[in-house]
Formats: structure tokens, C-alpha cells, sequence
């Protein structure tokens, strides 16, 4: 479902048979690349060269994990150590677990990041078979052993007709646990048997406590924690801050200790056609799990989640003989304070030479413009390359040097370049590379800065800015404090982050560039972010070099603009001289107007304005020139209006997150027009499905399944034409949709079937659907309950949506929705709203493309929403 189908990749694999998902891939790959030339064995010799490429390109995520499994049983470790290693189970947040065996999983998390996703993976050597489950248990795995020592395993019970009286045990594998026959032997081999064996067969706790440094427990060095107020705003100016940075992100996650929640949608242009200098983190959009594999809900899962990070080299993964001896340094999440790094920059001293830490500056002299953007990266590299060379096994990548002579790379660019570098060179698992930037600020940028290799972040400037806005909140509050509070939520962003994709783990996610590039150039992302998507083409290093001057000038040069304020931003909301956005105080009058006095000269004119709006790029399909015929077709021979409306939709908008007045409205007048209202997550009250006197209907056609299931009963799906199942939001795929409490009066908790003034939150995935087959169990079951209705699937447009679109034609659907990341929403984190999926123009494409290819566009519609403002989107859209 989500690799193109071809014979040589058909299961079982060499050692392995795997359903699910490895959503970690890019990075494991990665790095297992970058071990090449640390990785020594006794037991391969010369021959070991012989191996590599180890992960051969253009496989799937079970065979690469197939050759994983492979080199690691053929260097030396057993079958289950090796699935221990690949597939740990949660260990770090379960206080039940034994004090041996968690010594083993952190002992070996050094060695190994885990393959983390929803998998079930059975696996062989000939001589022992065995199967395992992942930390979260999202795959099924049921297994029965008869009197006569038969062993059947499955997805569920009943694939083989087996008498009843002649079992023993029937079971299931439980999350992160293993199940193994011994052939030689002849016995099975329960979880607690065989992992208590592994777990003592070294002294795992007595090399931890040799070897292992966690960074708090270090003595605590100077920091220069001062605010240097007279240099503070040209710094702030240099890395593009903007006034909303630091009113609508910042300064909530400090008071609140949490992201900032907003609403409607985005409408400004993507990163690549604005006007104005963005930094590079724009270009990047988060992917996120749909459908194939399910988000995690990061607050119920507390328990399989970790931040935890290990900074430095890693060990010769083949090489057994020196275990206990490789020291490690541990920090507890990514975010470091001032003085945390100021304990790395001297851990030389405090660790006795296990660890040394060179510092690499990542400004370039101001004369040399933009055009020394280039020599100053290809210098950068080199001199990352020399100091793992000279012995130095931290990296700190640093632009404190910014100023009036100093133009700093872009944090992101530089940390992504010396990361593939040092993989390129082999030197990648000799050093740990920690980022010393002004440029981070808020959720999205720490999250690509790990997707591109950094293990610790520390946003010095974000520090001292919230330093000097303590003084001036309502409340005041204490410079450590609100540190504090920033880093906790900087945290539980990422955690979110993370978990949008159904990744657990910060070690699983740092390298592991879950990410699109929209708008980058494909030599500039080959070269500087090898292995990322690029979807359309754009901006090189030349106009990436440009924007950073330009911040640079704005900083220190003559603007009286900015002698002493930063810019206003506007991306969040519209301003004078802000971001261009395609809902203005003039085109919301004129759709008012055109609308309240039914004036098609308005609507013309409002229809004019959005249109011009798109050309001057503030959408992808702007950039669409039509192609006019020579001769136009009679308008008497073309489909009327009154046909082509009844395509329309409204988007999905739950009662609850509109008023009732609105949400009846939109229905009474879509069914007037014969096209379809949808109910969106909330339900609808039954007193609806009647008809009104005057022969109107309030009945929504559309009637939405979310992961909630707030208000499905059997009446609200047999009073639909349609029933559709959301798997993601455009606003915030991965994550599930909010209702504040205060919102939640009697009349909506009584269509919600929930408890007034309590807060509803639908969890990020739905209980029953972990994978493809789910869904089309789900989809069956909505069949039969109204077998009249079409069953529609909502995705949202990222690389690779067009797969699974081709999976949910496969499952029985009659409908899919793909929706734009610009979609509304009545409540989302401000980074899921700006960074999360991608321009419905790509994934729309996409999938229309894949569906012709697997000749499968003509069992299913295919429908688009997300911004939709005139009839020139939807022929963007149709066409």
C-alpha cells in the first residue's frame, strides 16, 4: 500500500516475512550507511567491504530491514538479540520492567536506533523461527499450538480449520514481545524465558555505569546567560524574526508551557512564491501517517514515548568484543539551556578526555554577499571532516558570531550539510553534532533541525528574547521559569510532531528527514538533504544566500523601518505591509456583499481580485496559464450550472465548531442547490432528517466518521448519501480534531453524546484502523449498515498520497477527498496549520496520476477541497 508492487520484493525475505510499516526508513537507512566505515568485524574480515551498498535503493522498508537483520545474525548476535536490538520494546518510561532487562535495551540503544512503526515481523534462520511484535502493538499476531505440536501464527484466528479439542493455547503476541520455536531444541521459547537469558548473559548495568554520562549530573559551568540588549534586536532581525513570532509562538509557550492553538486555515502564499525572505525551515512540510500505518495519541501513549538523546559517537555495531568500553552521553530531550551547553563545551575537562568538543562557526564575512554562501558550506565541511579526524567527537555548530561583518548560514542548511557530509565520508557515527542557533524559534524549526541530524538543539536568542519579554506580561515572570516553560513545550511539540508520523522515539526521528521540500531546487536538495522528496521545483542556494542577506541588510543596515521594531509578520493574520493573504479586508467585503445583496457584478469583482491574487503567486494553481481554444464551444452545448453545482460540497464543518444556525444554513441551501452539506465530526440531531414545511431539508448528505465517532449512531449512517471516513485534516493531519469545553453547551454534548463543559478531543488515530485492511473491514461494515450510500475516504495531499489513494480504491471505497494542507479548522496548533501536508495541487495530481497507472480511476471519484475561493480554482482543480 505504499510501495509500488513488484515481484522482487514480494514476501517472505531472506530472514523475514513483516506486515506493517517502518516509518523510520530514511533514517535507519541513513545510518546504517553512515556506519560503513566504523563497522570492523573478526568474523567477516576483508570480506565486509563485499556488502555494501548493504541497502541497495528503490526497496522496501521490510527488505531493507532484511538486510539489516542479516548483517547483524551473520556478524555474530543471535537471532532474537538481533530483533531486540532492530525492534526494542518500550523500556524507558515502564517503571514493571525488570532492572536487567532495561539495562540491556539501554545499553543497546547506543548501538541501534530503533526501526520504529506498526509491525508484526516473523522471522527464520533455518534453525529457530520465531515472530515479534512493535513497541505499540499495531499489527495483529494470534497463535495456536495443538496437541500435536503444530504451531499456526496469523493475523487472527481461524485461517486454518483446526478442530477445537485438539488445542492447547490459543494467544496473542503483545506489544514488543517475542514468541520463538526452537527447531534443535524442540520447544518454544515464551518472552520472559529468552529476553531473561539475553538480558543476563553480560554485566549490561555494570557497563552502564561505567560508561554511560548523563549531561545534568555534570558540574554546572559559566553560562553567559545575560541579554545584550543593545545588539538584541539587529540579532533578532538577522535570523528574521518578526513581531508575531514572538506574540502568537513564543510568549504563549512560555506563560502556558504549551503550543499555541489557532483556527481558520492558512492562506498566505507557500514559502518558494512569497514576496518576502522565509527561512529555510518553511520549505519543508511535515509528513505524517494515514490509512497504511496510524499516528500515536502522544498523551495516552506517555508510555512509548521518549525524547531521550545520545550525543557523540557510536559503537562498531559489529564488534563484541569491546562492549562496556564505548562512552555515551545522555541528555533527557533535545533542548539544551546555556548552561547546558556550556557543560558540553567543556566536558573535555570533566569526562577526562572520553569526550572532546571542537566548535565550528557557521557565519561568513558580510562582503562576500551571497555568493559566498557556497565556498563558505564547502569550507564548513571540511572542517567538520578535519576535527572528526583530529580526534574531536562533538560538534557544536555555532552562529553566536552574527554581526554587523558575520552573515550567518541558515542553521538548518548548515546542520543538514555537515550531516550528509560526514555520512558521505564515513565519519558520520565518529561525532555527535549539536546546533548552537538564533534561527530556531518555534516547533517546526527543532523538528527539521532532528530530521536533519542535529541530537541537541540550543536556541540561545529564543532564550534571551524571552528573557526580555518576562518583564512585560501581564504577570510578570522569572527569566528561569519561562525557560522553563518553553523548553517543556518545545518538547510536547515534538512529541507531536514525532507522533503524527507513528514515531516514538527522538533517537528513531533524528536523522530520519520526515519531511517534503516544496519549492526547493532538486541539485540544491540533492546535494545539501540527500534523500528528501522535491516535488516542484524552485529556489537554489543563490536565492536561499540572497534571503539571509537580506534579513542581514534589514538588521544592520540604514531601513528606518526597522531602526527600532521588528517586522510585523502577518502571516498568521493580515497586516499592513505583512504577508500577502488571499482573505483581504477588501475581498471578504465584496463576498459579503455579493452574497447579502445576490449582485453577480460583486461577485465578479470579488472573483477578480482572488483571481489576480492567484496569478500574482499566491497559490500553486496561480502559476496555470489556461490554454483558450481557437473556436469556443456554444455555451448552449457546455453542462449548465445548475448540473455543475450539484458536484459541490461543503467542507467539512462540525456543529459545535459552527453554530447551529450556520451548520443548518449551509445544509438548507446545499440541498436546495442539489449539492451536498457535510455534517464534519460532530454529528448532527436526528430532528433534522425530517423534512421542514416549506419542503427544505436541514439533512446534511455527507456524513463524516471520524476517530471521535462523536454522534454516529445507526440513524445518523442511514440518513446519509454519502458516509465519509476521516483519515486526516488538511489543517492538522495526524492529529485528531478539538472542541474546547466552554464550547460544549448541553445541545452539542447532546448530539455529541458526551457531558457538557467537557473538553472534546478526538484521538490522532481511529481505535480500529492500523492499516489498509482495517479500513476495509470499516468500509464493509458501513456498506452494510446503508448499503445506498457511496463510502468516501478523506486524505490529505503529501508525497506519496496517490499510493495510498490507489490502497483505499482497493479497499472497496467509491470516494476519495484529497484536501490541501490550507484547509480551515476550528482549533489546531499554529505549527500543524503552517507546516503539516501539502498544496492540494501536488497531492491531487499525485493520485489522479497513480490511480490511471494502476487502472483503478475508474472504480473510484476522486474529490478535492481546501481553499476553494472561485470557479477558476475549480477548473484548476477539474482539469
Amino acid at each position: 500500500t505504499n510501495t509500488f508492487p513488484s515481484w522482487d520484493l514480494a514476501h517472505p525475505f531472506r530472514m523475514i516475512a513483516h506486515n506493517g510499516e517502518i516509518n523510520t526508513l530514511r533514517g535507519n537507512v541513513n545510518w546504517m550507511a553512515a556506519r560503513r566505515h566504523s563497522m570492523a568485524s573478526k568474523l567477516f574480515g576483508d570480506d565486509l567491504d563485499k556488502v555494501w551498498p548493504l541497502i541497495p535503493e528503490g526497496q522496501s522498508d521490510s527488505a531493507c530491514f532484511d538486510n539489516a537483520l542479516e548483517l547483524l545474525v551473520a556478524g555474530g548476535y543471535s537471532m532474537a538479540h538481533a530483533m531486540m536490538m532492530l525492534i526494542p520494546e518500550a523500556w524507558a518510561g515502564n517503571p514493571l520492567m525488570d532492572e536487567k532487562r532495561r539495562a540491556f535495551y539501554e545499553y543497546h540503544a547506543a548501538l541501534m536506533e530503533p526501526w520504529d512503526g506498526p509491525a508484526a515481523v516473523a522471522f527464520t534462520d533455518g534453525r529457530q523461527i520465531g515472530a515479534t511484535l512493535d513497541r505499540n502493538g499495531l499489527r495483529p499476531a494470534r497463535y495456536l499450538i495443538t496437541e500435536d505440536d503444530l504451531v499456526v501464527m496469523a493475523s487472527e484466528m481461524g485461517v486454518l480449520d483446526i478442530p477445537d479439542h485438539k488445542i492447547v493455547k490459543k494467544w496473542r503476541l503483545q506489544p514488543g514481545k517475542m514468541f520463538l520455536i526452537d527447531m534443535e531444541q524442540g520447544r518454544i521459547i515464551d518472552d520472559d524465558e529468552l529476553k531473561s537469558a539475553l538480558a543476563e548473559s553480560h554485566p549490561y548495568q555494570e557497563w552502564l555505569d561505567k560508561t554511560q554520562i548523563h549531561l545534568k549530573n555534570l558540574p554546572a559551568a559559566a553560562e553567559g546567560d545575560g541579554v545584550d540588549e543593545a545588539t538584541l534586536l539587529d540579532r533578532q532581525q538577522a535570523f528574521g524574526y518578526t513581531q508575531e513570532d514572538i506574540k502568537l509562538l513564543m510568549t504563549p509557550m512560555a506563560v502556558a508551557g504549551q503550543e499555541a492553538i489557532g483556527s481558520m486555515g492558512a492562506d498566505n502564499p507557500v514559502a518558494v512564491l512569497s514576496n518576502r525572505a522565509k527561512p529555510l525551515f518553511n520549505y519543508f512540510k511535515q509528513n505524517f501517517a494515514q490509512v497504511t500505518n496510524p499516528p500515536i495519541d502522544p498523551i495516552r501513549e506517555e508510555l512509548v514515548m521518549s525524547l531521550v538523546s545520545l550525543i557523540g559517537p557510536r559503537p562498531n555495531l559489529l564488534d563484541q568484543d569491546a562492549a562496556g568500553t564505548h562512552m555515551r552521553l545522555e541528555v533527557h530531550q533535545p533542548i539544551l539551556t546555556n548552561k547546558d551547553l556550556e557543560r558540553i563545551r567543556n566536558i573535555e575537562k570533566t569526562t577526562d578526555g572520553a569526550f572532546r568538543t571542537c566548535t565550528l562557526d557557521i557565519c561568513y564575512p558580510a562582503e562576500q554577499g551571497a555568493a559566498g554562501m557556497e565556498p563558505a558550506l564547502t569550507a564548513l565541511c571540511e572542517a567538520a571532516e578535519r576535527a572528526v579526524r583530529d580526534g574531536y567527537n562533538i560538534l557544536i555548530l555555532s552562529d553566536r558570531p552574527v554581526s554587523e561583518k558575520a552573515i550567518p548560514i541558515p542553521a538548518l542548511l548548515a546542520t543538514s550539510a555537515v550531516h550528509h557530509h560526514l555520512v558521505r565520508t564515513g565519519l558520520r557515527t565518529e561525532t555527535g553534532i549539536v546546533v548552537e542557533t538564533g534561527a530556531a524559534r518555534e516547533v517546526h524549526h527543532f523538528a527539521v533541525l532532528a530530521g536533519y541530524g542535529a541530537e541537541a538543539i540550543n536556541p540561545y536568542l529564543a532564550f534571551e528574547t524571552l528573557t526580555q519579554c518576562c518583564s512585560r506580561l501581564p504577570e510578570p515572570l522569572e527569566p528561569a521559569e519561562a525557560h522553563a516553560r518553553y523548553i517543556k513545550a518545545i518538547g510536547k511539540g515534538l512529541l507531536k510532531v514525532m507522533s503524527k508520523m507513528g514515531i516514538s522515539t527522538y533517537q528513531s526521528y533524528c536523522g530520519a528527514q520526515i519531511f517534503d521540500a516544496v519549492g526547493l531546487r532538486s541539485e540544491f536538495v540533492d546535494r545539501y538533504f540527500t534523500g528528501t522528496a522535491t516535488t516542484i521545483e524552485g529556489a537554489g542556494l543563490p536565492e536561499i544566500a540572497e534571503e539571509s542577506v537580506r534579513w542581514h541588510r534589514d538588521a544592520y543596515g540604514d531601513a528606518l523601518i526597522y531602526r527600532n521594531a521588528l517586522d510585523v509578520g502577518g502571516d498568521y493574520a493580515w497586516r499592513v505591509r505583512g504577508e500577502d493573504h488571499v482573505w483581504t479586508p477588501e475581498t471578504i467585503a465584496k463576498l459579503q456583499h455579493a452574497t447579502r445583496a445576490n449582485d453577480a457584478q460583486t461577485y465578479e469583482e470579488y472573483a477578480r481580485l482572488i483571481n489576480e491574487q492567484n496569478e500574482r503567486l499566491l497559490t500553486l494553481r496561480g502559476l496555470f496559464e489556461f490554454k483558450w481554444a481557437d473556436e469556443p464551444v456554444p455555451l448552449d452545448e457546455v453542462e449548465p450550472a445548475k448540473e455543475i453545482v450539484k458536484r459541490f460540497a461543503t467542507g467539512a464543518m462540525s456543529f459545535g465548531s459552527i453554530s447551529w444556525e450556520a451548520h443548518t444554513t449551509l445544509a438548507i441551501a446545499m440541498n436546495r442547490l442539489g449539492g451536498k452539506s457535510n455534517t464534519g465530526e460532530g454529528g448532527e440531531e436526528p430532528e433534522r432528517f425530517k423534512p421542514l414545511p416549506n419542503g427544505d431539508s436541514m439533512r446534511s448528505a455527507i456524513k463524516q466518521v471520524a476517530s471521535g465517532r462523536f454522534g454516529v449512531t445507526t440513524e445518523y449512517l442511514v440518513n446519509a448519501d454519502d458516509i465519509q471516513i476521516k483519515m486526516a485534516q488538511g489543517a492538522k493531519p495526524g492529529e485528531g480534531g478539538q472542541l474546547p469545553g466552554h464550547k460544549v453547551n448541553q445541545w452539542i454534548a447532546k448530539v455529541r453524546h458526551s457531558t457538557p463543559g467537557v473538553g472534546l478531543i478526538s484521538p490522532p488515530p481511529h481505535h480500529d484502523i492500523y492499516s489498509i485492511e482495517d479500513l476495509a473491514q470499516l468500509i464493509h461494515d458501513l456498506k452494510n449498515v446503508n448499503p445506498k450510500a457511496r463510502i468516501s475516504v478523506k486524505l490529505v495531499s503529501e508525497v506519496g498520497v496517490g499510493t495510498v489513494a490507489a490502497g483505499v480504491s482497493k479497499a472497496h471505497a467509491d470516494h476519495v477527498t484529497i484536501a490541501g494542507y490550507d484547509g480551515g479548522t476550528g482549533a489546531s496548533p499554529l505549527t500543524s496549520i503552517k507546516h503539516a501536508g501539502s498544496p492540494w495541487e501536488i497531492g491531487l495530481a499525485e493520485t489522479h496520476q497513480t490511480l490511471v497507472l494502476n487502472k483503478l480511476r475508474t472504480r473510484i471519484s476522486v474529490q478535492v477541497d481546501g481553499g476553494m475561493r472561485t470557479g477558476r480554482d475549480v477548473v484548476v482543480g477539474a482539469l
